[in-house]
């Protein structure tokens, strides 16, 4: 097979794997009015995350955020309030870089393999801040369950 049919397959199988049949781009409500995501809260979504992974789209490790320790801290909650306020999610947060492994040695087959999805490690904090934050001010944070998730699951769908 040439080059160009390889990639146009495998351009094919990934889209039939990972399709959206979602009607337009996943929002954040800009109505919701609640308390600012706290830096307590954007900390314990870091100190969760994996090490030794690889960088999204964005190029952004783990280590490089936790190495900027309270700076950093301080900056990616700027970001995640910024995102909360405005409703609006970066376009480079929004990517992913999809890789194929081969299930076993040899494989040709797009089904004989297994895919991988690299995304940005701050999509990965935004997503447990923004799911578990309250959905009005009226609420406190320790009634965080169902209402909240129900009504914040909106972010990624």
């Amino acid at each position: 097979m040439e080059k160009e049919k390889i990639l146009e397959r495998w351009s094919q199988y990934i889209e039939e794997l990972f399709e959206d049949d979602r009607k337009g781009k996943p929002s954040i409500s800009k109505s919701i009015d609640g308390p600012k995501i706290l830096k307590s809260e954007v900390r314990a979504a870091m100190h969760k995350m994996k090490k030794n992974k690889a960088a999204g789209p964005d190029g952004i490790t783990v280590e490089q955020l936790t190495a900027l320790d309270e700076f950093g801290i301080d900056k990616v909650t700027e970001i995640m309030n910024q995102i909360y306020d405005s409703g609006e999610i970066p376009e480079d947060m929004e990517k992913s870089i999809f890789i194929a492994l081969p299930k076993k040695p040899g494989a040709i087959d797009c089904e004989l393999h297994r895919t991988i999805s690299l995304m940005s490690h701050m999509t990965k904090i935004l997503l447990p801040t923004h799911l578990k934050h309250p959905a009005s001010s009226s609420g406190t944070r320790d009634t965080r369950r169902k209402d909240t998730e129900r009504n914040r699951v909106n972010v990624m769908q």
